[in-house]
């Protein structure tokens, strides 16, 4: 009698069981109706239509250069490096030229041979060969080469039959977990395929260019895709992958690349055979954060107020004054200053985009016009020689344009050190590029010419003020 009770009480508790997970199978199955597949297309789901029409297009991009070696230095023994390193002076034996190699990416976008790739991967290249997924090879010569958006279009040397090509995408159409292709050839094993989601948009520390404003990505990128394609899965060209987050030299999830709509912008001003010129802002501002937004009683964090308004340039054109903070352009949040700048930068000159504002905490709207930033006054660029504590400096006045091209606030004004020549008084006494002298001896200087006529007096005691991004430095010599 106790046996079969026993059985009977087992079977209660399985039946029991099969019962709540038949249920549980049943719930989840109305649940997830919608999501089950119903066709072959659907259940045989595959990134490989996109990756047949784009990666042709992706190419390698071989570069060489020639670096002059010097000869063998004395004491190149360990136990003397361990004290002197590599800058112990004297070398025996004749200067050698070695070829330096190296691999990167790049992706066609004209039929007439324009491709775009990374300004680090072509950087100082005396050759550059590119090679399609077909084996074809093409030389090419350089049209472009943006350090600061680490951007360079390049032209195909007598490209013969018809060329793959990848059109753009809108870049400012992306949202974080958006889907993504990297397309690229990592370590030189070939071409290689990666997908991810869009991890974050205009990521402003970077620090790769001065624009700092990326998308970030999980889709593997290592060594060897520099320049290569970031595409949407419609198959269109969101970004050019540029670098990655590492600490061992190989992916980690974390990955970056330029948006297309900067990339365009650049391969634009290289058709055009002009120089890649930004609009010019005309106002200088800080970032709104939370110490701001509190005393401005504003809900959140976020936009740029402003703080100085050239009297000429096009944001007093347009209405803007100093305590504005601007939180939209073109309908878009502005996040802080980089965000801005960048999307400034982005577009072409001649037209116009509309600003919002909080003036007093009311939105005020704006047309801000598309202008290149002017070079008044003239550069008057200047050397500075002799027996002077400035001495071996190259000097040129400020000017929206200069402070653009240098990539500083093109509100600053004064003169500039453009230069220093290595051994000089000067490079000597610590002055360095971009440093602006502001002032000598107690006297302002606001042009060059000013500079020119104290060196012309040659006083006997000096004492020269320099800013160094934004620092104040004094330099005192007798």
């Amino acid at each position: 009698m106790t046996m079969p009770k026993k059985k009977t009480v087992r079977f209660s508790i399985v039946t029991r069981m099969a019962l709540a997970m038949t249920l549980m199978v049943g719930l989840s199955a109305a649940a997830m109706a919608k999501e089950v597949p119903e066709n072959e297309q659907e259940i045989t789901l595959s990134f490989a239509p996109i990756v047949r029409a784009t990666s042709p297009a992706v190419v390698n991009i071989y570069t060489s250069k020639v670096v002059r070696q010097r000869g063998n230095r004395l004491f190149d023994d360990p136990f003397f490096q361990r004290f002197f390193g590599d800058s112990f002076p004297f070398s025996i034996g004749p200067s050698r030229d070695r070829v330096e190699n190296s691999l990167g990416s790049g992706v066609i976008l004209r039929n007439d041979g324009i491709v775009v790739t990374n300004h680090h991967v072509i950087g100082g290249a005396d050759e550059i060969k590119v090679v399609l997924t077909d084996k074809r090879e093409f030389s090419a010569d350089i049209l472009l080469s943006d350090e600061r958006t680490d951007i360079a279009v390049l032209q195909l040397k007598d490209p013969k039959g018809d060329l793959p090509v990848i059109e753009f995408g809108d870049s400012d159409d992306l949202e974080v977990g958006d889907l993504v292709l990297a397309i690229g050839n990592p370590f030189g094993v070939g071409q290689t395929v990666t997908s991810g989601i869009v991890s974050g948009l205009a990521r402003t520390s970077v620090g790769i260019t001065d624009f700092r404003s990326f998308i970030q990505t999980d889709a593997a990128i290592n060594p060897g895709n520099s320049g290569g394609a970031l595409v949407d899965i419609k198959g269109r060209l969101v970004g050019i992958n540029t670098a990655i987050f590492s600490k061992s030299g190989g992916s980690q999830g974390i990955g970056f690349a330029v948006p297309a709509n900067m990339v365009r912008r650049v391969v634009g001003s290289a058709i055009a055979g002009e120089p890649l010129i930004r609009p010019w802002l005309g106002f200088s501002g800080r970032d709104v954060d939370a110490e701001i937004s509190e005393a401005m009683g504003l809900e959140t964090p976020g936009g740029v107020i402003v703080e100085n308004v050239h009297p000429t340039g096009p944001a007093d054109d347009a209405g803007l004054e100093r305590g504005d903070i601007i939180i939209e352009v073109e309908g878009r949040p502005v996040d802080d200053g980089q965000g801005l700048r960048f999307y400034f930068a982005t577009r072409e000159l001649g037209g116009t985009v509309s600003i919002t504002a909080l003036r007093d905490g009311k939105p005020v709207n704006m047309e801000f016009a598309l202008m290149a930033p002017p070079e008044v006054p003239p550069r008057d660029r200047t050397d500075i020689v002799g027996n002077f504590p400035i001495s071996g400096i190259r000097v040129v006045n400020l000017s929206p344009r200069v402070a653009d091209e240098m990539g500083i606030p093109t509100d600053l004004t004064g003169v500039i050190v453009e230069g220093v020549q290595r051994g000089s008084v000067a490079h000597r006494a610590g002055i360095r590029p971009l440093d602006i002298i502001t002032e000598v001896n107690g006297e302002e200087i606001t042009l060059v010419s000013a500079l020119v006529k104290i060196v012309e007096d040659s006083p006997p005691e000096w004492l020269v003020v320099l800013n160094r991004q934004g620092e104040r430095l004094v330099l005192e010599v007798r």
